[in-house]
């Protein structure tokens, strides 16, 4: 069994504020350990559960988070970026199952830190009409290939969001939102508890939980990709993109032919983003 694991760090439990997930500060570098142990702890639980090749990827900004000396020594692990498919990068047809840990909220929804992929650029990020967070997104991504997410971990109202999209799938809750710096969390202990338990029956099941797709558009082209931009000078920016359409002062719309292009397309508009801060 062949599991993939993207590792995000809002969603861990005990992490509640900025500076927390910004590198440069003495509590990241306690968020970025406590962030390499839940992984650890669903490696423990997968291994359990029957997976026989895992592999992790670090999926929070820079993605230079987890700590390669720590990381439990079955899991193969991708540092760094940009890389293909941003925070599902190396993920194939193979895998049978997708985790995803330290999940965060969408933009302009409740929970902890909630944002989509760059809180400073994208306000709603819809495809095909569906609102879709980085879970959504990413998550579609991977259906298209046919692999399911099986699990996801994070905060109360991330659990929320995502339970429509991932039915089937574990949801783990490590925190309960008291607004989106505030939380009320388990101590990491027992988060970690609830991830290898979670993750041991995750993998037992994986061959029974769907894919979630984006159902394709007809047409030409079967993806549309509309993001509301957080200020009419970043549409301007993305609007510089030949292919972009504008229908409104702060709303892009651009099309793929697969998930991937709308991967691409976000994850471009989010590097472009950083010539306005």
């Amino acid at each position: 069994m062949k599991l993939y694991i993207s590792a995000d760090i809002e969603g861990v439990a005990g992490v509640v504020a900025p500076n927390q997930v910004t590198p440069g500060n003495p509590e990241y570098e306690r968020a970025r350990r406590l962030m390499t142990a839940e992984v650890n702890a669903a490696i423990d639980g997968a291994l359990a559960g029957g997976a026989t090749a895992i592999l992790v990827n670090d999926s929070h900004g820079p993605m230079l988070n987890l700590l390669p000396d720590e990381l439990h020594p079955a899991a193969e692990l991708i540092l760094g970026r940009p890389k293909p498919n941003g925070m599902f990068a190396g993920l194939t047809a193979e895998h049978d199952g997708v985790m995803c840990l330290g999940f965060h909220g969408s933009a302009r929804r409740s929970g902890i830190l909630a944002h989509t992929t760059n809180s400073f650029a994208f306000g709603r990020v819809r495809v095909n009409g569906w609102e879709l967070g980085e879970a959504g997104c990413y998550g579609a991504y991977a259906g298209e290939l046919g692999v399911p997410v099986i699990l996801l971990s994070g905060d109360d109202a991330f659990a929320e969001e995502v339970a429509p999209l991932f039915p089937e799938a574990d949801r783990v809750v490590v925190k309960h939102a008291l607004g989106q710096r505030a939380a009320r969390a388990v101590a990491p202990s027992v988060a970690r508890d609830r991830l290898r338990a979670a993750a041991q029956r995750a993998v037992e099941r994986a061959a029974s939980v769907t894919p979630f797709r984006i159902p394709a558009e007809d047409g030409p082209v079967p993806y549309r990709l509309e993001i509301e931009m957080n200020s009419p000078a970043l549409a301007d920016l993305a609007a510089l993109i030949p292919v972009a359409v504008r229908l409104d002062p702060v709303t892009i719309r651009l099309t793929a032919d697969r998930m991937a292009g709308v991967l691409g397309w976000i994850n471009s508009l989010s590097a472009m983003s950083a010539s306005l801060r």
